[in-house]
């Protein structure tokens, strides 16, 4: 078939055979006879050299910001941060390109060239220059976003206290994904930059958007800065929808994964146009975001092949290494950027897969679809690539997911695709990211595949599985050269404290204990900073009885496994005079744990109970009189579900409370 194909375009139109075939892709020489003379066709012009730009590879805070760099470091050496396809394209090339009429759209530097408009018959100039290395076309890609019927809405709400936050009925596809434990943690994806990009952003005025901390913003199809709907081309629905899924926030409403993370916007494709979109807008856009120093990208774009008279990728070049989105998306990875995209919609074929770039990308993490209940969404695309890799790589809620509304800045609704799985698995590499700001992007995509549901049997339909982003922070250990090391008892516990000059691979500090005459035991664990040359601080409490003597010291760990000791340091045992109540270890607990409290004096009458989110009375752990003394109470809230609780010691006029979280 593909042969009577073949023969019936060339009978069809003539070849184009007076551009020598050397510059030329064969892709450009077929779409070059479909066209007359006059007519324009978006081309790719790569040249054969940067021009005498490599001085600027001495100043690389020059080229990209020094957050870029930062980012680099985990995976280039520090002499290398940049190489010469990060330099700009030279722009007298460009100049002398728009002298033949050439009419620029878009530059790129990792691929050394520029796409815009170009007669067909002013070809031949072009190819003459002798700068010029290789013309081909900008593909045209068809969009692969609308949103599947199955949409099954499911209202869950986290309403009752369960929850640190009140995620409304976005708390399944949260709680799906285990976001919900890493809230309850403290991480929110702070100091992490992420990039969204859409088909624009029509409602940033939404009230989910009121607290969102966006950093920049472009429109690479019209070139301007206002990636809403305007006069320019393109409506930004789509867009608003999965950026709230990332990072919106409202009480009560929606909740995305990583809403205190940075944002970057930037609107990629043209809506109002029926032909599809073109490879060149993402890739501008990906480069940019990269020189700013984006952490995690998110698109909710697939791109496939498209409806005639267009020509572009098919699911046989959905190899990792043909289409240059593709390429361009695993070329950020190299660079140190997490890249996240829709596998796609285009449900199950027994013969192939239904893959879009850049979700082949051997690097990409194609993120799939389930229902609230864990089952496949029929609509998600499937593997494997066309060379045998298994796609997608993870899963996430993809059905009926709570978003804003584009048509009203106070309105929400639900919708489906794996438009909406992508932000919220990318959200969740946010807040990996968060937790271990040292991991490498293929460490982010080792820990969300191995912590899923399905990492011991992954296949073409669910990948590795759903994902677990509390599982996934903590699958690698987080690990020193010590300046001090103190410890002193502070209202009840006792306060260990470090500093260190420099840190160099430093996965973290095991805190051990020991009593007199005893063997050393692991109380706990403070992360590390990996590789830094500041001074940093640390701090580690321990609940040691009043009355009791004990040592400590620290065990430094690298990532590689090695560690060595800290001095050991010594904490007195002192006599008891006021009521006092500890901090409960651990927390968070599940479903155990342990509630220290101390009497002074002659003894007095105890009243220990726990409370719920809005003050009711849960538990009753002591009511009877204690002689003075040190006392440990072990409370098991098996019964009960997750979420923060109180607990408040009573005696005489004594009267003292504390929080702590049960997670499940």
């Amino acid at each position: 078939m593909k042969k009577l194909i073949i023969l019936y375009f060339l009978l069809a139109f003539p070849v184009f055979s007076q551009v020598p075939a050397e510059k030329l892709s064969e892709h450009l020489r077929y779409s070059l006879n479909t066209i007359s003379e006059q007519e324009d066709i978006l081309v790719w012009i790569f040249f054969k050299d940067k021009g005498g730009e490599s001085s600027l590879l001495n100043l690389p805070e020059m080229v990209v910001s020094n957050k870029s760099l930062k980012r680099r470091g985990k995976v280039l050496p520090q002499n290398s941060l940049i190489s010469i396809e990060d330099l700009p394209v030279n722009s007298a090339y460009v100049d002398e390109l728009a002298e033949t009429g050439f009419k620029l759209k878009q530059k790129s530097k990792w691929f050394n060239g520029v796409s815009g408009y170009l007669k067909k018959s002013r070809i031949p100039q072009i190819e003459a220059l002798s700068f010029v290395k290789h013309l081909d076309v900008v593909e045209k890609l068809r969009k692969d976003y609308e949103q599947p019927s199955d949409n099954s809405v499911l209202k869950q709400t986290s309403e009752g206290g369960e929850f640190l936050l009140n995620y409304g009925s976005s708390l399944t596809q949260n709680q799906q994904i285990n976001v919900t434990a890493l809230h309850t943690l403290g991480y929110y994806g702070q100091g992490v930059t992420i990039c969204v990009m859409d088909a624009g952003f029509n409602r940033l005025s939404h009230e989910a958007f009121a607290s969102m901390n966006i950093i920049a913003a472009w429109d690479f199809v019209n070139n301007d800065p206002g990636v809403g709907d305007s006069t320019d081309m393109g409506t930004g629905t789509h867009g608003t929808q999965t950026l709230s899924t990332i990072g919106g926030y409202k009480d009560g409403q929606i909740i995305g994964p990583a809403f205190q993370s940075n944002f970057i916007l930037a609107k990629t494709e043209n809506t109002d146009s029926e032909t599809p979109i073109e490879e060149d807008n993402w890739i501008a856009a990906l480069e940019w975001a990269d020189s700013i120093g984006v952490d995690v990208t998110s698109t909710s774009l697939g791109y496939t092949d498209f409806d005639p008279p267009f020509t572009s990728y098919t699911w046989q070049t959905m190899d990792g290494n043909t289409a240059r989105i593709t390429i361009a998306a695993d070329l950020a990875v190299k660079k140190g950027i997490v890249v996240l995209n829709s596998a796609g919609n285009d449900y199950d074929n027994a013969t192939h897969n239904t893959l879009g770039a850049p979700a082949d990308g051997d690097s990409v993490i194609a993120v799939g679809a389930v229902t609230s209940s864990g089952v496949r969404s029929s609509f998600s695309s499937v593997g494997p690539t066309v060379d045998g890799r298994i796609k997608p790589d993870i899963m996430a809620m993809g059905s009926s997911v709570r978003v804003a509304s584009p048509y009203g800045n106070t309105s929400y609704t639900y919708s489906s695709g794996t438009s909406f799985s992508c932000p919220l698995a990318a959200g969740a590499a946010a807040l990996v990211l968060c937790y271990n700001p040292y991991l490498t992007p293929m460490q982010v995509r080792e820990a969300l595949r191995m912590t899923a549901s399905r990492h011991t049997t992954p296949d073409k339909y669910y990948g590795w599985g759903i994902i677990n982003a509390y599982e996934a922070a903590n699958y690698f250990p987080v690990p020193v050269e010590l300046i001090s090391f103190t410890a002193e008892r502070e209202g009840g516990s006792v306060i260990l404290r470090w500093s260190t000059s420099s840190e160099k691979n430093n996965s973290g500090f095991e805190v051990e204990r020991k009593a007199k005459g005893s063997s050393w035991s692991k109380i706990g664990f403070v992360k590390g900073s990996g590789t830094i040359t500041e001074k940093m601080n640390y701090t580690f409490t321990d609940n040691l009885p009043l009355q009791t003597s004990s040592v400590y010291r620290l065990k430094q760990v690298d990532f590689d496994g090695t560690y060595e000791y800290s001095k050991e340091v010594n904490v007195q045992k002192i006599t008891l005079n006021e009521f006092t109540l500890y901090q409960n270890y651990p927390n968070p607990f599940n479903p155990v744990t342990n509630i220290k409290y101390a009497v002074p004096g002659g003894g007095a009458p105890i009243m220990l109970k726990v409370y719920n989110l809005i003050g009711k009375e849960v538990a009753v752990l002591v009511n009877e009189f204690k002689e003075s003394g040190e006392y440990t109470v072990q409370f098991d809230a098996s019964s009960l579900s997750a979420g923060v609780y109180f607990y408040t010691l009573s005696a005489g006029q004594y009267k003292s409370t504390k929080k702590f979280i049960l997670m499940k």
